[in-house]
């Protein structure tokens, strides 16, 4: 609870350092500059030298011009006063200003962040190169004082566990409480299916004082000054995150859709061994639909195979796909199909394709069965599963071919380019794989009892 929530002694060095920083000061130009670009205003002094701007800028920290280049006109450069000296950087426009990375609204945002940025960098370098040499992120020392008490509120029902995030929608202290202690507990008490994930970072602006879940320093800038895991809301400094463990946590709330959703995000989020999809589809195929003529290769109506794929998306495991609905279980076999085919990196993945695609090529059956085996132990823990689990199914498929005429060669044809594609966009390589796709998943259904 909030009320008993002790927040961590965050280090604040380079907090203070930011509110040290020099201020940007902007120069305005006493004269009406002919040509001058209109996104930019009175700061812009037309066409000077470095050795002019200096003198405007002289012995005044943190103020600034924009000026055009006498060698190269038509490119515009900043003039920035910092620590004595008059630097110059190159500055762009695409709709917002930018030097590097970073890309602003303003020039004077542009200047403050640089400012910042250039002020906290000289200060402590030394600091900054030495942030994630001990980081609390391994020791979780705050974690530990809340996880008996997160774990309990947890730990109520698996259904609440999911949706309820540990941090408070409101500006509380329990913010503190983020995502760090949430993986803590779900670590230890909750998540029986512990798949390896890495964490989904992208660049993150922050509104209010950010602190670094890993090394709990300061996010310094205005913009763009770290990054946040899309899957578990972790924020971090970017330098910070090639250190962070693969154990992403993904929470529901992150998680809009079904469909089209990395597959091990999707079984960690729900806490489950395999996509829901994927079970739910199966048990009813299973119980309706193994003696029905063409499965899977018969095309359910696709308006119907998108209802289902929306049904998923809004209600999870609680869509609804019985024979009331859907009747006709070409439906159902076609929505579990098309969850396959939509998945951002396949069942069997980018990175084990082409391995499977050579051990798809020995000629010896032992050996070709050993290198498929061997390819197997590969693929991620989740996508593992998954595989298995299909492969299982299918062979109770082909144990009624003669009622719905649907041999594990058959079936390779319809599943192999459906679990495995080749990671460059290439027709051509499609279509010379195509063999050895279909003979990887007939070898897998044939002999599912000795591979998995």
């Amino acid at each position: 609870d909030a009320e008993e929530y002790q927040p961590p002694i965050w280090k604040s060095y380079l907090y203070q350092l930011q509110q040290e920083a020099p201020r940007p000061k902007r120069i305005i130009c006493p004269r009406e500059v002919e040509n001058r670009p209109k996104y930019y205003g009175r700061e812009f002094h037309g066409i000077i030298s470095r050795e002019q701007a200096d003198e405007i800028l002289a012995g005044i920290e943190g103020a600034y011009i924009l000026r055009e280049s006498q060698r190269q006109p038509g490119c515009y450069t900043l003039a920035l006063r910092f620590g004595n000296q008059t630097l110059n950087y190159r500055l762009f426009y695409d709709g917002k200003h930018f030097v590097g990375e970073k890309r602003f609204e303003s020039i004077h945002d542009l200047v403050t962040d640089g400012l910042i940025t250039l002020y906290i960098e000289t200060k402590a370098s030394e600091y900054i190169s030495k942030m994630t040499t001990n980081p609390i992120y391994e020791h979780i020392g705050y974690a530990t004082l809340l996880r008996e008490k997160v774990s309990r509120r947890l730990s109520r029902t698996k259904n609440e566990s999911r949706k309820a995030s540990v941090t408070s929608e409101e500006n509380t202290p329990v913010e503190k409480i983020t995502s760090l202690v949430r993986r803590a507990a779900l670590t230890q008490n909750d998540n029986h299916f512990n798949y390896e994930k890495a964490h989904n970072f992208k660049v993150h602006t922050f509104r209010g004082p950010h602190w670094c879940e890993y090394c709990a320093n300061f996010m310094w800038g205005l913009i763009a000054q770290g990054v946040r895991c899309s899957d578990c809301g972790l924020n971090v400094h970017k330098q910070c995150s090639k250190y962070v463990p693969n154990d992403c946590q993904p929470d529901l709330k992150r998680i809009k859709r079904v469909y089209c959703c990395d597959l091990t995000t999707l079984v960690k989020a729900h806490n489950t061994q395999r996509p829901m999809v994927v079970d739910s589809c199966i048990r009813e195929i299973e119980a309706r639909g193994l003696k029905s003529e063409g499965l899977y290769r018969v095309s359910g109506f696709t308006e119907h195979i998108e209802d289902v794929k929306m049904a998923f998306d809004r209600d999870g495991d609680k869509a609804d796909i019985s024979a009331s609905i859907y009747p006709d279980i070409n439906i159902i076999a076609g929505a579990l199909k098309l969850y396959f085919r939509d998945l951002p990196i396949p069942v069997i993945t980018y990175d084990t394709y082409s391995k499977f695609i050579e051990a798809a090529k020995i000629s010896n059956p032992d050996e070709r069965l050993e290198a498929i085996h061997e390819v197997l132990m590969l693929l991620p823990a989740a996508h593992y599963e998954t595989l298995r689990y299909l492969m299982i199914h299918l062979k109770k498929v082909t144990l009624h071919e003669k009622e719905n005429f649907m041999n594990a060669e058959n079936l390779g044809i319809v599943f192999g380019p459906t679990l495995m594609r080749p990671p460059e966009d290439s027709t051509l390589a499609t279509l010379n794989d195509m063999r050895y796709q279909k003979l990887i998943v007939q070898i897998l259904i044939e002999n599912e009892d000795v591979l998995f």
